[in-house]
Order: C-alpha cells, then sequence, then structure tokens
C-alpha cells in the first residue's frame, strides 16, 4: 500500500478578474502571504474541492483592497484570468516552515487531534480551524454527532499534545451544551 502523500492547504482564493492584462484579485487565507505569493512560488488549483491539475506559478503580487493583485505565468488576458474566477490556490503540507513558536500551529496540525476536557472527559475530534475577523474558532464534531465551536485561546485550550494527538479543552459554563 503506497504512503498517502501531503495534504493540500488553502491559501487563497480567486474572486476575479482585474483589469484587461490577466491581473488575478485573491482573497488572502493564508498567515504567511508574503512566502505563499512570492514570485516563483508554485500553488496548486482546486474548483469545488477538486484538483484541476493545473498549477500556477506566481509571476508577481501586490496588496490591493485588503486582497492581493496576482498576476501568474501563462493567465494572459481577461477571459483566461475568469476561467480561474472561484478557484482555491493550495499549497502541500510539506513546504511549510515550522512556525518556530510553540504556541503556534498550523491548521493541518490540529485537523484530527481529540478534545478532551481537563478531567479527562473526551469532547470529539477536531474537523476544521475557522478563521474569523475576532479570532480562530476550533470546529469540534462531539461524539454524538454535534458540532461544538471551541474558540482557540489559550484560556480555553490551555494544552495541546501533537504528539499525542490531543488537546484539552477547559470551556467556560455552556460552551459544551447542546
Amino acid at each position: 500500500m503506497a504512503e498517502p502523500g501531503p495534504e493540500t492547504l488553502a491559501v487563497g482564493r480567486i474572486v476575479r478578474p482585474h483589469g484587461v492584462r490577466g491581473e488575478l484579485v485573491v482573497e488572502v487565507l493564508t498567515d504567511s502571504p508574503e512566502l505563499r505569493f512570492a514570485p516563483g512560488s508554485v500553488l496548486g488549483t482546486q474548483l469545488r474541492g477538486k484538483d484541476r491539475g493545473q498549477n500556477l506559478t506566481v509571476a508577481a503580487a501586490r496588496p490591493h483592497a485588503g486582497r492581493l493583485l496576482l498576476r501568474a505565468e501563462g493567465v494572459d488576458g481577461r477571459e483566461a484570468a475568469e476561467d480561474l474566477r472561484g478557484v482555491m490556490l493550495t499549497v502541500t503540507t510539506d513546504v511549510l516552515e515550522p512556525t518556530g513558536d510553540p504556541d503556534e500551529f498550523h491548521d493541518h496540525e490540529l485537523v484530527g487531534l481529540r478534545a478532551v476536557q481537563v478531567s479527562g472527559a473526551e469532547v470529539g475530534e477536531v474537523r476544521e480551524v475557522i478563521h474569523t475577523p475576532a479570532g480562530e474558532l476550533l470546529s469540534v464534531r462531539t461524539a454524538d454527532d454535534r458540532e461544538v465551536l471551541v474558540p482557540f485561546v489559550a484560556e480555553i485550550v490551555p494544552e495541546i499534545d501533537l504528539a499525542a494527538g490531543k488537546l484539552v479543552v477547559d470551556p467556560p459554563e455552556g460552551l459544551l451544551d447542546e
């Protein structure tokens, strides 16, 4: 049986074309846009969760109105850019650099961890990290198949043990209730 390949992570979403020369307006979905969108970076493409089998090589990127304007090699003209509307730009987890901070984690490191309370009681499994303007939330699927959103802050998630495959949740009263 073959080893599974590295996971892919979304780092941006193409919102629309910009101008007539093929520039792309990209919604940034990474904390490291300067690394992910550096000239020469190769990004995978997915549409509705399916790999498009096409990579884009970044020719240039610059900030614009809270988003990024991206030029990609081979995307020449508005029509070519329009064909990429809605496409997710991805990287594989094997290209991610370690954060260097023991209190910082890449999303893919948290997904799949068991969530347990300080008492040891099982809460469920982390299914997704949701990024909001107010901060990150962990989407935890409970044993009774409910989704619980846990604010990803040190006061509520005081311990993360990647080696043991778990994180500890110290929820305020009512957070885990139905």
